[in-house]
Parts: structure tokens; C-alpha cells; sequence
């Protein structure tokens, strides 16, 4: 017994290291700054969450229909926060913005951009109604993404996760002990993250392995890694051979990883010709129209000076466009 465990150590230890060097250092300082970001923004909900429940927790019975599948994006997102308390953490944070967009926007418009006032307070009213929806649109639509973001993250990992799963089966590992590998990971895996939450139905919740198993593979955003986890469970009933098949997995993943990988270099070359068109020939273009048209003083388009149309340009438009190509970029991107 003390052989094997020397074995297992020693195999586990070589599949870390291996794993640690597949990344790069640029991939895992991005990966760090996201882990960051992403841990400010539990935290930042974690604050909301209790004033927006207190405030308007009680009066979004009536909304729920509207927001009908957010339920089930939450539960794959990953995210600890309770249905009725993020639709009001959702109608807490739109109101509050629309408010502060309804404030100080004519103002500002008034006072920097020399607009009349009237003209500045509708565009108040517009922009605090753009503003209402637009938070709504981005508290609606973060769940999906952050359903996505796990979604890749697994099926990224899927030909490694197989492959150490069958080292470990080979092993005589059992199955409860594998997940339980997986969940100590000394490298920031999000698989790790799932087998947290398989080896706690099973250590707090008094679960078996096959019914723990069963609960995650219904609440993962990955079809791939739902299908792994049911296959995992069918073997185990049927008394295959987990090792066999964890290996034809891990082959079948890596064919899979393979293709993927030819597909984002099409994808990536698309998307640069998409960047030049629009993002820097485009308003370089509308850069030197809108100058000319300045220094021969005319050319308004209505309260539209080319001067406010220029800085709305450099100052809104081109940042805005930056950030939808990055989003777009990262959603695409593997992250191995």
C-alpha cells in the first residue's frame, strides 16, 4: 500500500507540474487579474444584495415572469445568490442608475458641453431611460455570461481532466477519492471548483458519490462535462472499466480540442479584419470629416456641433467599441 500511495503521489505531482507549465506567464497573469476581478464582483453583490433585498425584495413577486430563465442561469452560473434577491439587486441598481444618469447628465451637458438647457434635460430623460435599460440588460445578461465563461473553462480543461482521472482509476483510485483529488488541486482549475461541489454533497450533505454526481451533472453549463459525469455514472452501475474509458475520453477530447483550436484561428483572423475596418479605419475616417468640418465651421447636424460630434467620437464611441471587441475576444478565446 505504501508503494502505490508512493506512485500515486509521485504521478500526481508530474501532472501538476505538467499542467503548470502548459500555461504561459501571459495566460496566467490573465487569468489572475480575471480571478481578481471576478472575486470584487461577488463581493460587490454580496454588499448590494442585503440593501436592494430590504428595499424592494418584497415587491418583485410580480416581476418574476418577466424574468423567466434566470432562475436556471443563475444555478449554472455559479453564482451564491438567491433568485428574488438578485431581481431586486437587478431593480436596485437600474433604478439607482437611471437617477444618477437623470442628475447629472444635464448638468454636465449644460455646463461643459454649452447645450441649452432644455435640449440638455431631454437628453437627460433619454439617457436615464437608456441607462435604466441598459442595467438591466448587463445584471440580465451576466449570469449567461458567467455561464459561458465556466461552460469553456471545462471543456478547455476536459482532455487533462480525463487523462489524470484515468491515471488515477488506473491507480485503483476509487471514484470518490479521484473527485476528491480534483477538489485539492494545487492549480487554479475550474473543474477543481465542480469537484468542491460534488465532494460537499458527499462530506455535509451525507450524499453517495453516484447521486452527488448526478446533482452536478445537472446543474453544469457544459454539455460535454455533463456527458462525461454520466457516462462516469453508467460505468460504475454497469461495472465497466472506468480506466478504458476515461482514456477514450480524453482522446475523444483532444480530437475535439484539436478542431476547436483550427476553428479560433479562422475565427481570430476574421476578427482582426473586423477591428481595422471598424474599429480604427472607420473612426479615423469620421475623425478627419468631423475636423475639417469643424475649421470650416459649419456642418450641423442639428444640435450636433461637429466639436460635441468629435468628442462624443473619441471619448464614447471609440472606447465603447474597444470594450465590445474585448468581450467578443475573450468569449472566443480558449484559455488553454
Amino acid at each position: 500500500m505504501k508503494n502505490i500511495q508512493k506512485q500515486f503521489d509521485k504521478i500526481r505531482m508530474f501532472l501538476v507540474n505538467l499542467a503548470s507549465r502548459l500555461r504561459s506567464d501571459s495566460a496566467k497573469s490573465e487569468k489572475e487579474k480575471k480571478g481578481v476581478k471576478s472575486k470584487k464582483t461577488n463581493g460587490l453583490l454580496e454588499e448590494i444584495e442585503p440593501v436592494a433585498y430590504q428595499l424592494v425584495g418584497e415587491r418583485t413577486e410580480r416581476l418574476v415572469p418577466i424574468f423567466k430563465g434566470l432562475d436556471e442561469n443563475l444555478k449554472v452560473s455559479g453564482l451564491k445568490v438567491n433568485f428574488k434577491a438578485y431581481i431586486s439587486v437587478i431593480i436596485f441598481a437600474a433604478v439607482m442608475a437611471s437617477i444618477v444618469v437623470l442628475v447629472t447628465l444635464p448638468f454636465v451637458l449644460f455646463l461643459a458641453f454649452n447645450i441649452p438647457f432644455v435640449p440638455a434635460l431631454l437628453f437627460g430623460i433619454g439617457g436615464s431611460l437608456f441607462s435604466l435599460a441598459s442595467t438591466i440588460i448587463v445584471f440580465y445578461g451576466y449570469p449567461i455570461y458567467r455561464a459561458d465563461t465556466v461552460k469553456r473553462q471545462l471543456e478547455d480543461e476536459l482532455p487533462f481532466t480525463t487523462g489524470y482521472m484515468a491515471i488515477l482509476t488506473s491507480a485503483g483510485v476509487s471514484p470518490e477519492n479521484v473527485f476528491t483529488s480534483l477538489s485539492n488541486l494545487p492549480v487554479p482549475l475550474t473543474v477543481s471548483s465542480e469537484a468542491k461541489d460534488v465532494m460537499r454533497n458527499v462530506n455535509l450533505f451525507g450524499s453517495d458519490i453516484i447521486s452527488a454526481l448526478a446533482e452536478s451533472s445537472k446543474h453544469t453549463p457544459s454539455e460535454s462535462y455533463r456527458e462525461l459525469l454520466e457516462g462516469f455514472i453508467s460505468t460504475i452501475h454497469s461495472g465497466g472499466n472506468l480506466t478504458n474509458y476515461l482514456r477514450d475520453k480524453s482522446t475523444h477530447y483532444m480530437k475535439l480540442k484539436r478542431i476547436g483550436l483550427k476553428k479560433y484561428s479562422d475565427t481570430l483572423s476574421m476578427l482582426s479584419e473586423f477591428y481595422v475596418a471598424i474599429l480604427l479605419t472607420g473612426p479615423l475616417m469620421l475623425v478627419i470629416m468631423l475636423t475639417v468640418m469643424a475649421m470650416l465651421g459649419g456642418g450641423n447636424l442639428g444640435i450636433f456641433s461637429p466639436d460635441l460630434l468629435l468628442n462624443l467620437l473619441t471619448y464614447i464611441g471609440i472606447p465603447l467599441g474597444a470594450i465590445v471587441f474585448l468581450i467578443i475576444l475573450d468569449a472566443s478565446s480558449p484559455k488553454w
